[in-house]
C-alpha cells in the first residue's frame, strides 16, 4: 500500500494498523494524519510505546496518557480512583482519534488495559471507547519487555483479545524511502522472511569498507559498552569542556517521564572536536535525528557550531520538546540543545533513526529484531562497517513472521474494498460525527498555521460571518443568528472583502440609485475636505440629508 493510499483509509475515521519495514514512512504518513487532524479540529491523543517514539511525534507515553503506569492489571475499584483524575478525565473523554506508535513495543497486557480505561471512561462497551484507533509499528523490530519466562506470544499486543475487538484494517506501506541500495534492502527483506542465505551472510560478513571507524557512530546491544566509549572518547579530547543544562518546564512528574525518553541528555557535556548526533528533525535548518557531525567552535551566544559529515555547518540552537494538551495548553516543556554524544549508542535507542553511516558490533545480539533494527538504520552497504555479528542477529520471531504474513494479504484485501467504498464521502461523515470543522477557510487557516509552528486560534467572528453568508442567509437572518445589529454584520462585510476577496457579496449591494447617491457624496466631500480617511458615515448622512440610513450608507460603502 502506498502512503496516499493509507492517508485516505486514516481519514475514514476506520480502526487503522499502519505497518511495513524500516524506512517505508510510518511517522511521516501519521504525522501527516496529525496536522489533518488538528487543523480541522478533531481532538487526536498521541501516544507510543517509548517516550523515544513519543517524542517523534511530540506525544506522550501511552502508559502515561491512560495513566496505567507500569501496571500489569486493573480492577474496579483501580479504575475509579483513575477516573477521579481530572487531568485524565479532561483528555480520554475528550479524545476522538488515539494514536499509539511503536505498538510492537507495548506489551499485550497494557494493550488490553488502555482498551478497559478508554471503555471505562468512555462508559461504553465498544472496543476502546468507541474513538478512532490508530496503531503504528513493525513486529520484526524489537518485542515488548517481559516478565522472566514469558514468551513473546504472552507480549505481542497482536495476540491480546483487545486486538480482535478493534477490528483493525491494515495499512501495509511497501513503498521503500530510507534504503537507497537495493542489495541491502535484499538483505534486510531476507531476514523478514525468515530465510536468510549463506549468500548474505557472505556479503555482510565480507563486507568490506574503507569508512573510518574513528568517524563513525557505533551501535552496540548493551549500555554499558556506548557509555564507556563516549565517556573515553570526551575525556582523550584536550580542551575545555562545556556544559548545557536543559531548561525544564511544567508538570515535575511528567518532566520526570520526559528526561528518561529524551536523547538529549539533561546535562549535556561539550567540547570542540566532539563527535554528536542530532537528536531532533529540523528539514528547515537541515539537520534530522540521526544526522553526524563533530563540534568545530561555538558562536557568539555560546551555541555549539556543528559540522555535518557532508560539510554543512549549523549552529545547534537550543530545541522544544513539548507535550500539549488537544487544546494546546503546555503540559511539559524540555529545552536542551539537540545533541548527545555519538561515538556510540545502543540499537535501543537508534530505532525511528536514520544514519548516514554507522559501525555496529552485533556479536552480542540477545533479542530476536535487534540485528534487523540495526541494519536497518543505514540507507545503503557502504555506510555500514560491521565488526561482529552472531546468529540472533539474523532472527526474527517465528510468531511475528506469521503475523507478518497475515497482514500483508489483510493489508491488499482492505486496498481492494476501499476501492468499491467512497472515501471522501466517509472521511466527511468521520469529521463530522467527531465534531470538526468543514470550513474550507477556516482549515486552511489552521494549516498555516500549524506548518509555521503556531497554535491554532479560536475562529475569527469575520469568519464566522462568512461562513453565514456563503450559506446564502440574509443579513437580517445573520444578525439573528450571531446576535448582533445588522450594522455590524456589515462593518463584518468589509473586513471580510478584504481577508477573502474571492468570497460572492453581490447579493448584498445596494440599488444603483443607492450606490450613485452615496458615491456623488463621498466625491462631494473629498473635494472640499481632501482627505479620504477623515470621511466618516456622519458627513456623508448629513451630506444626503437623512435620506439615506447609517446601515444603506455603510453597505455601499463596501462595494465602493
Amino acid at each position: 500500500m502506498k502512503q496516499e493510499e493509507a492517508l485516505s483509509l486514516l481519514k475514514t475515521g476506520k480502526n487503522i494498523f499502519l505497518t511495513g519495514s524500516a524506512g517505508t514512512g510510518k511517522t511521516y504518513v501519521l504525522n501527516q494524519y496529525i496536522q489533518y487532524l488538528k487543523a480541522r479540529k478533531i481532538p487526536v491523543s498521541i501516544t507510543a510505546s517509548t517516550g523515544i517514539a513519543a517524542t517523534h511525534l511530540e506525544g506522550t507515553t501511552i502508559h502515561a496518557w491512560a495513566g496505567i503506569g507500569i501496571k500489569d492489571s486493573l480492577n474496579q475499584a483501580q479504575l475509579r480512583k483513575l477516573k477521579e483524575k481530572k487531568y485524565l478525565k479532561k483528555h480520554i473523554e475528550k479524545c476522538k482519534v488515539l494514536i499509539i506508535d511503536e505498538i510492537s513495543m507495548l506489551h499485550k497486557k497494557q494493550f488490553d488495559m488502555v482498551n478497559q480505561v478508554m471503555k471505562f471512561f468512555k462508559e461504553t462497551d465498544k472496543a476502546f471507547g468507541g474513538v478512532q484507533l490508530v496503531l503504528s509499528g513493525d513486529f520484526f523490530q524489537l518485542p515488548p519487555v517481559g516478565n522472566s519466562g514469558e514468551n513473546n506470544r504472552d507480549k505481542f499486543a497482536f495476540m491480546a483479545q483487545s486486538w480482535l475487538d478493534a477490528e483493525l484494517n491494515i495499512c501495509y506501506l511497501t513503498e521503500q524511502f530510507r534504503q537507497t541500495d537495493t542489495e541491502l534492502n535484499d538483505i534486510l527483506n531476507e531476514i523478514r522472511s525468515g530465510n536468510f542465505s549463506q549468500n548474505s551472510l557472505n556479503r555482510l560478513k565480507n563486507h568490506e569498507s574503507d569508512l573510518d571507524s574513528e568517524e563513525l557512530t557505533k551501535l552496540y546491544t548493551h549500555n554499558l559498552d556506548v557509555d564507556r566509549i563516549n565517556t573515553a572518547h570526551l575525556k582523550s579530547i584536550r580542551g575545555k569542556k562545556e556544559d548545557f543544562k536543559a531548561k525544564i518546564k511544567g508538570n515535575i512528574k511528567l518532566a520526570e517521564t520526559v528526561k528518561k525518553s529524551i536523547m538529549a541528555p539533561e546535562n549535556l557535556e561539550l567540547k570542540i572536536g566532539a563527535k554528536v548526533m542530532f537528536v531532533k528533525n529540523n528539514y528547515e535548518k537541515g539537520y534530522l535525528n540521526g544526522s553526524l557531525g563533530e563540534i568545530i567552535r561555538y558562536n557568539n551566544d555560546g551555541i555549539p557550531v556543528v559540522r555535518l559529515l557532508n560539510g554543512y555547518e549549523i549552529s545547534a540552537e537550543p530545541e522544544d520538546w513539548r507535550i500539549e494538551e488537544e487544546t494546546g495548553k503546555l503540559l511539559v516543556s524540555y529545552q536542551q540543545i539537540p545533541l548527545r554524544l555519538a561515538w556510540a549508542i545502543t540499537v535501543h535507542k537508534s530505532q525511528g533513526m536514520t544514519l548516514d553511516a554507522a559501525e555496529m558490533d552485533l556479536s552480542k545480539t540477545f533479542e530476536k529484531g535487534q540485528g534487523y533494527v540495526a541494519l536497518s538504520r543505514v540507507k545503503s552497504l557502504e555506510g555500514l562497517k560491521l565488526t561482529g555479528i552472531n546468529s540472533v542477529a539474523l532472527q526474527v520471531d517465528p510468531l511475528a513472521w506469521k503475523a507478518d504474513q497475515r497482514f500483508q494479504e489483510l493489508s491488499e484485501k482492505a486496498l481492494k474494498e476501499t476501492k468499491n467504498e467512497d472515501l471522501k464521502e466517509l472521511a466527511k461523515k468521520f469529521i463530522k460525527a467527531s465534531g470538526g470543522i468543514t470550513g474550507k477557510d477556516e482549515i486552511e487557516e489552521n494549516t498555516k498555521a500549524l506548518k509555521k509552528g503556531k497554535k491554532i486560534r479560536k475562529k475569527s467572528t469575520y469568519l464566522i460571518t462568512k461562513e453565514l453568508v456563503d450559506q446564502g442567509f440574509s443579513l437580517q437572518e445573520i444578525a439573528i443568528q450571531r446576535k448582533i445589529t445588522e450594522g455590524t454584520i456589515i462593518t463584518h462585510l468589509i473586513r471580510i472583502s478584504d481577508l477573502y476577496p474571492n468570497t460572492d457579496l453581490s447579493r448584498f449591494k445596494p440599488s444603483r440609485s443607492v450606490m450613485n447617491k452615496v458615491k456623488k457624496a463621498r466625491e462631494k466631500l473629498l473635494k472640499e475636505m481632501n482627505d479620504e480617511e477623515s470621511i466618516s458615515l456622519k458627513p456623508i448622512f448629513s451630506q444626503l440629508n437623512g435620506e439615506l440610513s447609517y446601515s444603506e450608507i455603510k453597505l455601499a460603502l463596501v462595494y465602493l
